[in-house]
């Protein structure tokens, strides 16, 4: 072994990703793999919705129908290839016939590792350790900008207005509201609008 390790992409069956992540635990843990297959990950992202004066928080997986995985790497042995780095044919094989799983993202199925800077954007290194996996947050609203609202709580309940802006990081929207005949903006929380039905 080389001591180095990359982290591939194996493509799944889907709807069985957190199965084939399973699996591929107790592929470890049974066959003692430990220093042959690192880690293995579902990148997902935390949305929150704001439906019907209701914020709920749900995961989602970023890329549904695959899976990442950590795998320690050698040199080939094969002439001309002597600085080219590789999956080990046991463990190729030990994730290939996984239960769930259809083969490695790459050419003719051979497996392509991760760049630096695409490793860091899934965070994987920082979540190998079994810690949490989330990459980020998305707000999803179902409204959007011009769109007619009806403010559901507080002081101006049950008044109509225009959404002007959606701040998802702050989780506000500002509404134009005709209030005793002027126009105003006011700045809600999300979850105090709805879509208003036409």
């Amino acid at each position: 072994m080389s001591g180095e390790s990359r982290w591939f992409i194996i493509h799944t069956y889907s709807g069985y990703e957190n199965k084939v992540a399973e699996n591929i635990g107790k592929i470890v843990e049974n066959r003692k793999m430990h220093d042959k297959i690192l880690g293995v990950n579902i990148p997902l992202e935390k949305v929150v919705e704001v439906k019907n004066d209701k914020t709920v928080e749900v995961e989602r997986k970023i890329f549904p129908g695959y899976v990442v995985v950590k795998l320690a790497v050698e040199y080939s042995d094969k002439e001309g290839e002597e600085n080219v780095l590789k999956v080990p044919d046991e463990t190729w094989h030990a994730i290939r016939y996984t239960t769930g799983v259809t083969g490695f993202v790459g050419p003719d199925g051979r497996p392509v590792p991760l760049t630096k800077a695409e490793v860091e954007k899934l965070g994987l290194e920082k979540t190998a350790d079994g810690e949490d996996n989330i990459i980020n947050t998305v707000t999803e609203v179902q409204f959007s900008e011009g769109d007619l609202v009806t403010i559901t709580e507080g002081l101006m309940e049950g008044n109509s207005g225009v959404v002007e802006s959606i701040d998802t990081a702050n989780s506000t929207v500002r509404v134009i509201v005709s209030f005793m005949g002027k126009e105003a903006p006011v700045e809600l929380p999300l979850s105090q609008v709805t879509k208003a039905i036409d």
